[in-house]
């Protein structure tokens, strides 16, 4: 156990004497998008054969969290030359052994290659997805094995931490933490160190302090991935804010469908505790401080504040009425503060660099980095860290990729699925809290999804929509009935039974939903609607006024034909129909029954691409008048 900040400095010294300064290091993504394609047999193969090359000695094989481009997993970096590996395969392993690591070749296949120029990508710094980025909360992951708090501390680890216990008054975190103009990074971006000031100055004991890591945005998993990656930065941060705070008390609300980040984190706890960075009398400093782990049911409403609070308390994970914030009456009525993964993970580096340092990152309201899940129409996907004020279109096409396919961009929604979708003529603007407010949307936790031309934007709303529905716990009415009655309209358009003065009954409900609802999944819950109204209002008077789905995505207003003059009657498609819906013999025309046809697109799917006799059309009221109608 450390019993001080000089134990602390030794042990660091210690572990740096240790290291090999030229010894080579294979960093393979461990994440849980990498372990979904087999990275643990990648791990595996790689300590097998370092073993039979006798070569354990001089080379550290990292288990380490997510890299970030997590379409390419799973990754294989060999430092210190920086070669990065991509979609590696246990039996990729042998010859990146022999010829990598022991003689210095590089091996093509497995590099990037960027798909303008074609050229081979050696360096993981020098990728586009990685170049472009400015990554200080995810740079680590690599670098750490997460179940090894001697490689956090080697790297600089807890040295906020006893920094702020030596140094510091409680007052002059918060101080720091107020200049920083550190905003919260779970979506509404509130400034931490009034929230860190209202909690301590709070009536009531004892006071809490707690992470949020109840992500449940579709597509999301940035917490996630510090938490697997990372959990010591997570956990110095709550530390250093419990001090400023005065609790000694804290939880860790993890959502149930994240194992792993559970299972790193229940080590690092064990492990903080056996260093004495939990505990009484932590660093000799008189702070007594402790965390539990509640494990989250896996409701979406359950990650707003007080819902969050409630499940801790044991009850149904419902939100309340906050009359009172939870900051001054949260668990069993206490002082509560809470942050996301994120939020927390920033307060060590703040402490430890300086805030001049973190103000110099970002934008003059918006320092900092945020953290983003980069998916949808876009050719790299992944996590992607990147300076507050950098642009959708840097965002998109710089980090990106672009759209695959040639095909154009069509939006952007951001911030989960309560956030607004963003159309092409916003593609310069800033990413920070303020001007994604300001347009439409929000920044929310993280979520970016782009959508290309073929993107149906009622379809987009109508799905985030009955999400939403889906998740609400149902307590106030507004929200209950508000969001299954814009459902409800949004299903009547996309069937073609669309009405006029539904648009404006559609903005009517959404007004009503976000002024009246009791939480923030209410209040945010018709920004998909309302936001695809106000740039993308001629799609829905297509729907409504010509039966007319104009990216032929609607199901009702779609039809799939088959071009005679193509058709060579191979008969792929009447045999893969799933519902008997082709006619025709062998070698001869086929044809689609409409009235069978269910829209499932197998047809154009199996149709050889040197016939291409299989088409989708917009279906139109002539398509619903033949095939009977609705």
């Amino acid at each position: 156990m450390l019993k001080n900040a000089e134990d602390l400095e030794k042990l660091r010294n210690e572990l740096l004497k240790d290291k090999k300064k030229e010894q080579t290091q294979i960093a393979v993504c461990s994440g849980t998008g990498c372990r979904a394609n087999a990275s643990e047999k990648v791990v595996a193969a790689f300590r097998q054969g370092l073993q039979d090359l006798g070569m354990e000695d001089e080379v550290e094989l990292k288990n380490t969290g997510c890299h970030g481009f997590c379409e390419q997993g799973p990754i294989a970096v060999i430092l210190p030359q920086d070669i990065c590996y991509l979609r590696v395969k246990e039996e990729n392993v042998e010859e990146i052994l022999e010829k990598t690591v022991r003689d210095g070749e590089v091996i093509e296949e497995l590099l990037f290659e960027d798909e303008g120029t074609k050229e081979k990508i050696i360096e993981e710094s020098k990728i586009p997805f990685y170049k472009n980025q400015e990554r200080i909360l995810l740079a680590e992951n690599r670098k750490l094995d997460p179940k090894n708090i001697d490689d956090y501390i080697a790297h600089g680890g807890y040295r906020a931490l006893s920094k702020v216990l030596q140094e510091m008054t409680p007052e002059e975190v918060m101080d720091q933490v107020d200049k920083a103009n550190l905003r919260g990074r779970g979506g509404g971006g509130f400034p931490a160190g009034k929230k860190f000031r209202t909690t301590a100055q709070a009536p009531g004991e004892p006071k809490y302090v707690i992470v949020n890591a109840d992500e449940g945005d579709p597509g999301a998993y940035m917490d996630r991935s510090i938490l697997e990656g990372n959990p010591h930065r997570v956990l110095e941060g709550l530390i250093i804010g419990a001090y400023a705070i005065g609790s000694s008390q804290g939880f860790v609300y993890v959502r149930q469908e994240y194992p792993l980040a559970l299972e790193n984190l229940t080590i690092a706890l064990e492990q903080a505790r056996e260093k004495g960075f939990l505990g009484g009398n932590i660093l000799d400093s008189g702070f007594n401080f402790d965390v539990a782990i509640h494990r989250g049911a896996g409701a979406f409403v359950s990650g707003e504040s007080s819902a969050l609070m409630t499940a801790i308390e044991g009850w149904v994970g419902e939100p309340r009425p906050k009359y009172i914030r939870t900051a001054v009456s949260g668990i069993h009525g206490k002082p509560s503060n809470l942050n996301n993964v994120e939020t927390w993970a920033n307060i060590p580096l703040i402490m430890d660099k300086g805030v001049d340092w973190f103000l110099n990152i970002g934008t003059e309201n918006n320092p900092g980095t945020k953290i983003l899940s980069l998916v949808g129409n876009v050719r790299n996907t992944g996590l992607v860290e990147i300076a507050m004020g950098t642009s959708l279109r840097q965002l998109i096409y710089d980090i990106g990729g672009g759209i695959p396919g040639d095909k154009k961009f069509k939006a952007v929604q951001t911030g989960g699925p309560s956030g607004g979708c963003i159309p092409t003529q916003y593609l310069d603007e800033p990413i920070d809290f303020d001007n994604l407010s300001r347009i439409g949307s929000m920044m929310g936790s993280g979520g970016m999804i782009v959508m290309d031309e073929e993107t149906c934007m009622v379809d987009v709303a109508r799905y985030f929509l009955n999400f939403l529905k889906e998740e609400s716990c149902g307590k106030c009415t507004p929200c209950r009935e508000g969001i299954k009655q814009m459902l409800d309209i949004l299903d009547k358009i996309s069937q073609g039974k669309g009405e006029e003065g539904h648009v404006e009954l559609l903005q009517e409900l959404g007004d009503f939903v976000e002024e009246a609802s009791l939480c923030a999944l209410g209040t945010t819950a018709p920004y998909p609607v309302l936001s695809t109204i106000k740039y993308f209002q001629d799609e829905y008077e297509a729907h409504i006024k010509e039966n007319e789905c104009p990216a032929g995505v609607c199901k009702e207003l779609i039809a799939f034909v088959i071009d005679e003059k193509l058709c060579t009657g191979c008969a792929l498609c009447r045999k893969n129909c799933p519902s008997d819906a082709i006619a025709g013999e062998p070698k001869e025309t086929h044809t689609v029954i409409q009235g069978k046809c269910i829209k499932c697109g197998i047809c154009l799917e199996v149709c050889p691409p040197r016939f291409a006799a299989v088409k989708k059309e917009k279906a139109g009221k002539k398509v619903l008048v033949e095939e009977g109608g609705n």
